[in-house]
This record gives C-alpha cells, structure tokens and sequence, in this order.
C-alpha cells in the first residue's frame, strides 16, 4: 500500500518519549491476528458523538474492533449500526459522575442550556477511574479521544496504550488557535483572535468576530471552570501520540502543513465522514415530510438547521424567522432543543409567525432526518452555522450554502468558505452580531435565485466530487489504519 508521506512526519520524539517512555516500536495488534482494539471516547456532544460514530464504522468495516465509550443516556440515543457491525462496535456504557448544578439526566450538550454546558465537562473530568478501569480490564492498542478529557494522553500512557485526538473541526480551526503551548498558556487577547494570526505564514481572511468570541466566553465563569477550553485542547494536543482531523488534503492543505509546524507530531486527514443514507427511525413522519418536499419545485425549498450546539438568543431568533418570512420561499426549519443561553431564558418564535408562513413553511420540532431531506430534489440551499458535519452533507449533496454562524469555531470555518468562495454568509455586525431580517432574506434569494448567485450555485455542484468521493474517503481510512498498524516512535 502507499502511504501519503504527509501522515508519517513524527515531529518531536523527546516530548513523546517524555510522554511513554516504555513505549515498544512498533504498535502489534494485541489480539495476534493484525486487527486492532482501538477505543473511542467522544465529548458528550452529539456533534462529536456522530463523527465518532461514523468512523468507528469505518475502521470496523475494515476488521478492526471499536470500543465505544459514552454516558448511557447518550448511548441509548445514538442511532442504530447496520446489523453487519454490531459483532464489531461494543457500547461501553460509563456512568456520568455527579456534580453540584448538573440537572439530573444532563449528559450531552443538547439537554443543557449553553451556561451549563460548563457543568458537564466538570463531571467528565470524574471519568478518570473509570476510563482508567477500561484501560486495565480491556487493554485496547488505541484510545482515540476529544478535547475535554485533557488528562487522558498521560493516563492512557501509565497502562501502555496509544493515544489518538480526533478533531471534529477542521485543521482551519486548529490552525488558527495555534500551538499546544499558545493554548494552555492562552495570552491572546480577544482582539487578537479576531486577526490573522502571527504564525500564519500564508495569506488569510480566516477569523473569528468578536461577538462570536463574547458568546463562547461568556458562559464561563472564572470561580468555577478551574480549566479552559483553550487549556484542555493544548494539553490534549501536547499529551497524545497522534492528532486526527475531520477533513482532507484537497480541502485545506495549508492549514494542515501548517498543523505540522504547530504540533510537531504525526497530523492525519480521516477523510471528510460523508454521510450515508439511512432508514428514518420514524417512517411515517419521513413519509409525511416527503409528501411536503413533493408539491415543491425543484431547488425551490431552503432547509434551515444549527445542530445540537448551537443554541440562538430570542433575538437571533427573532431575526432569523422574520428574515425567512420576508424572503418568501418555501423552508423547512428543524427547530428543536431550543435551550437557549440560561434556564430562564425562554426561546420562542415570533407571535403568529407560523400562522403567516403555513402552507409554505415546516417548523419541525422532533429530530429530522436531515440527509434524506437534504438529497430530496425540491431542496435547494441550506441555511447553517457552518457546523462541519452540516457543511459536508450540504456539498456531498451538491447543494448551495448560507452560512449564519454564531460561536467561535463556526466563524473560522465560515470565514475559509467565504474566503474560497464556497459558500455566502449573512452579514452580521462584528461587534456585537446583530443582523436585520433583510440580510437572511437578500443572502437566500441570492444565492437560491438571483442570476449573480450562480456561481454558488456551481460551487456546490463542483464541491461534490471532494465532499462526496467514496474512494476517496476509503483512501483516507486505509491511511489512517496502516499508520496506527504502524505507528512508530
């Protein structure tokens, strides 16, 4: 097999030996027969759980064994494996240990307002004796891991096992926020995040807004989170043995060389995790959504979605609905987990907003299934946060995108596709992010219907070759599997 030589640069081998100084050559799949045990341990979000996921199925249709680690609640919620796999990805159930302001049954970001999400990364520091047990009882060769749980590089190496973080951002992201070192010690001012960067030696639009960087800081609070989430990605990078990244060569090449620079150890593109088609759990309500999207021109509907994590103010809120009534064309809004950004903020739309769009628009308050809409014909943008997995589906599907992005790696990945002309995004003010319901609707009329937004319109078609491209992401899985067959100090 050839290896693409950028995945075997090792970087520093004193901070690793510093890591797992008993570490052998050569990683020997455990079980004898070349196959690997490798474990998974996402952040308890189901924006990191399902790429985790998706993965994990990957490298086990390649015959290798997945241990999948998460909460129960989350485990119970996660969609089903197709039957061929479930000999070869076991659920680990691991309890959430308990912590004061913590709601009961809180154990993923989608049942937490966003000042409370800083509760549940407390708790998955308390994972420690039971990731710990894991290693002991299960000895897997590979634990791949998120940013939250930062201690688990030096943990994982006490017992002998190789340690993996998985990125759900892009390498843009990463690169931006700089080095491990840059991040634990963290000095950058708020002005400086929203500029290029001094180690970027290349020319870049890349940023952040500050009103992005406020709503991301502004749910900590300095008596309570004793480590950041710049602190906890920096030693997360610093402590393991290799970095993964959800994107791929052909997507982003010089952020990823310039990850080699910044981190000094092996940076490897898993691919871009197209999503796959998959039975709705709910057939009648996917039937019922069908019926809608059939009575609809083709290219004429605007899917609107912000994922799991991203939670809007009443004003955002606001915004956005009177934005797509104005603009006039059909939508259908998955509008669900609207916790806002405290328990007593209380998010609802517009007084008789869906009285005034029925007929043309769908306000879905249950989970969708995103990607069968998605590939349905009368769909023709969508309008997102730029959350990755969201932007993946869009172009896998040659769909065109409007990007409203409200947190601070949102506003980097927006901000590359901008700069590669890939995607349009809503002007927002930079300061404190407001926006009138006119920019929704001019950003959705242009790039859905106006001749001068063609050239998104082709864009999304071009872009489906590199975010759809099967061969191309087997490629990648392959890649990554023989460098952790492989892996050598």
């Amino acid at each position: 097999m050839q290896i693409n030589p950028h995945i075997l640069m090792l970087g520093n081998t004193n901070k690793f030996n510093s890591i797992c100084p008993k570490a052998p050559f050569v990683v020997m799949a455990k079980n004898g027969d070349g196959n690997l045990h490798i474990a998974m341990l996402p952040w308890l979000a189901f924006g990191h759980i399902i790429p985790f996921l998706e993965l994990a199925k990957l490298m086990a249709i390649k015959g290798h064994k997945i241990s999948f680690l998460s909460t129960p609640r989350n485990i119970d919620r996660i969609p089903q494996i197709p039957k061929t796999l479930t000999s070869s990805i076991k659920f680990v159930k691991v309890d959430l240990p308990k912590v004061e302001n913590l709601p009961e049954n809180a154990e993923s970001t989608k049942d937490l307002p966003l000042n409370k999400v800083k509760y549940l990364k407390i708790a998955c520091d308390g994972f420690q004796e039971s990731v710990t047990d894991f290693l002991k009882t299960s000895s897997p060769d590979w634990i791949i891991y998120d940013f939250v749980t930062y201690w688990l590089g030096p943990l994982a190496a006490e017992h002998g096992v190789r340690t993996a973080f998985f990125s759900v951002f892009p390498a843009v992201f990463l690169g931006h926020t700089g080095s491990p070192e840059a991040l634990m010690h963290a000095d950058a001012t708020l002005e400086d995040l929203t500029k290029k960067r001094s180690w970027v030696t290349f020319e870049t639009d890349v940023r952040a807004s500050l009103f992005q960087l406020t709503n991301y800081l502004s749910s900590d609070d300095g008596n309570i989170v004793k480590v950041t989430d710049s602190y906890r990605l920096g030693a997360t990078i610093h402590g393991c043995d290799a970095v993964f990244v959800r994107t791929s060569l052909d997507f982003e090449p010089e952020w990823l060389n310039l990850l080699d620079q910044l981190y000094k150890k092996p940076v490897i593109p898993t691919g871009l995790l197209p999503a796959t088609t998959a039975a709705a759990e709910n057939e009648t309500s996917w039937q019922l959504t069908k019926e809608w999207l059939d009575k609809h021109e083709k290219g004429s509907v605007v899917y609107i979605a912000f994922g799991t994590e991203t939670k809007p103010n009443q004003y955002e809120l606001t915004q956005l609905a009177l934005g797509l009534e104005l603009c006039g064309l059909p939508f259908y809004w998955v509008l669900i987990d609207q916790r806002g950004s405290s328990d007593n903020e209380v998010i609802e739309l517009p007084n008789g907003f869906e009285e005034r769009t029925r007929g043309r628009g769908v306000v879905c308050r249950t989970w969708a299934p995103q990607f069968k809409i998605l590939n349905h014909d009368s769909v023709g943008g969508l309008l997102i946060h730029s959350g990755m997995s969201s932007v993946v589906e869009g172009f896998q599907l040659g769909k065109p995108l409007v990007l409203l992005p409200f947190m601070m790696d949102q506003g980097t990945i927006a901000t590359y596709l901008v700069e590669k002309k890939m995607a349009y995004m809503v002007h927002r003010d930079e300061m404190d992010g407001s926006f009138e319901p006119e920019s929704v609707a001019d950003s959705l009329t242009l790039v859905m219907v106006k001749e001068e937004g063609k050239v998104y319109r082709e864009k999304a078609k071009e872009m489906m070759a590199l975010f759809g491209d099967r061969d191309v992401q087997d490629k990648c899985v392959d890649d990554l599997l023989h460098f952790l067959q492989n892996f050598s100090k």
